[in-house]
Parts: C-alpha cells; sequence; structure tokens
C-alpha cells in the first residue's frame, strides 16, 4: 500500500474517532459514579419547588431507576446519621429535604414570628372536613360544620389546598372536593395516610386570622 493510501486511512480511522467522541459528548454520555450521582440528586432535590420522584432525576440524568432508587436508599441513611437537623423525607410521590420532627416545636415558633398567609379558622375547619371525610360535598361540609363554607371553599381553591373530586350521584349531583397534591406538600405527608389528628392542625397551619 503507497504512503498516500496510509495516510488516507488514518485520516478516515481519526475522524470516525473524533465523530463518536463528539457524539457522545453532545448526547451527555459518560460514566456518572456513585459519589456524584449521590450529588446530583441531592442538588435537584434542594432546588426544586416540591417533591422531586425519583423517575424525574433518573430521566434528567439518564440513569435506571433502580440505580437512582439505590442512591436515595444511601441519602436517607446519610442524613441520618449527620444527626442534622434536616432529612430527606418521602413526600406525595417525591422527595424532599425537610426538618426533623423533633425540632417542629422550634421552627413552627420561628415561622409564626414571621408575616405570612394564614388561614382563617373557618377554612382551616373546612379543610379539616375535607382531609378527613373526603371526597365531601358543600352540603355535607354544612352538616358537619354546622355553618355555610362558601368563603373558605374558595380561599382553599385559591390556595390550591383542595380541588374538585367530581360530581356526587344524587340531587342535584353537588361537587365533591378533596384535598391535592399542594396539600399533601404544604403538610409534609407522604400520602393522606399520616394526616395528623384533627387537634393538630391549626398547629400545622400556622393557626388562625382575624
Amino acid at each position: 500500500m503507497s504512503k498516500a493510501a496510509k495516510a488516507t486511512n488514518v485520516e478516515a480511522d481519526t475522524e470516525v474517532e473524533l465523530s463518536s467522541a463528539s457524539q457522545d459528548e453532545i448526547e451527555g454520555q459518560r460514566e456518572i459514579g456513585d459519589a456524584e450521582l449521590k450529588a446530583i440528586a441531592e442538588a435537584m432535590i434542594f432546588v426544586a419547588d416540591e417533591p422531586v420522584s425519583a423517575k424525574t432525576i433518573a430521566d434528567v440524568v439518564k440513569v435506571a431507576r433502580e440505580t437512582i432508587d439505590k442512591v436515595l436508599v444511601d441519602l436517607v441513611a446519610e442524613y441520618d446519621g449527620r444527626n442534622s437537623g434536616l432529612q430527606l423525607r418521602e413526600i406525595a410521590a417525591g422527595w424532599q429535604i425537610a426538618t426533623r420532627p423533633e425540632h417542629h416545636e422550634q421552627i413552627r415558633a420561628y415561622l409564626k414570628s414571621r408575616p405570612s398567609a394564614k388561614l382563617s379558622l373557618a377554612s382551616l375547619e373546612t379543610l379539616a372536613v375535607i382531609a378527613y371525610k373526603q371526597p365531601v360535598t358543600v352540603p355535607e361540609i354544612l352538616e358537619i360544620r354546622g355553618v355555610q363554607s362558601p368563603s373558605a371553599i374558595k380561599t382553599l381553591l385559591d390556595k390550591r389546598l383542595i380541588v374538585a373530586k367530581g360530581r356526587k350521584e344524587t340531587v342535584g349531583r353537588p361537587m365533591m372536593y378533596g384535598t391535592s397534591k399542594e396539600f399533601l406538600i404544604q403538610f409534609g405527608l407522604k400520602d393522606l395516610s399520616e394526616l395528623p389528628s384533627i387537634e393538630d392542625f391549626q398547629d400545622l397551619a400556622g393557626g388562625g386570622e382575624s
């Protein structure tokens, strides 16, 4: 084979290698170690406005869901081992960094010291009825509370704490209401099985407003 032909073959092989490497870089395909993957997952959960699912993290990082599940288990153990004021919790089908329950009294006192949009007593009572009796209609809420709740329902809808759950198959087909994903997030609940006692609702919601 002539020198010119050999040179041509070398150049062709080099172009193929460069093209392959460039494609990998464009697609972001590189090996991510366990430590880096754990750091990425933690950072994503920290900056998110709401709980992040393992699937979302896996899709973004482009790794198997099972890999992220293992990383999250390791992160939970790591947080628990630090004895810090934070923990990694599964909330509303996602993961969130939250304060530990043993510090809730102090955290609650701090939050109460800041100006905030608190729920009125009527809204709080209505929310409690909906949370524990859902799906429930306005007439059923009236029967339980003994007073009308239209403004409270509107407030809870505006705050996205409740959502419509369809109409009840009865006379007048009234709308039924239930709690939302936002409700789980605001109250730090994994699901409705973690609902606190009704007596704790006012403290959790920050108390009533005038």
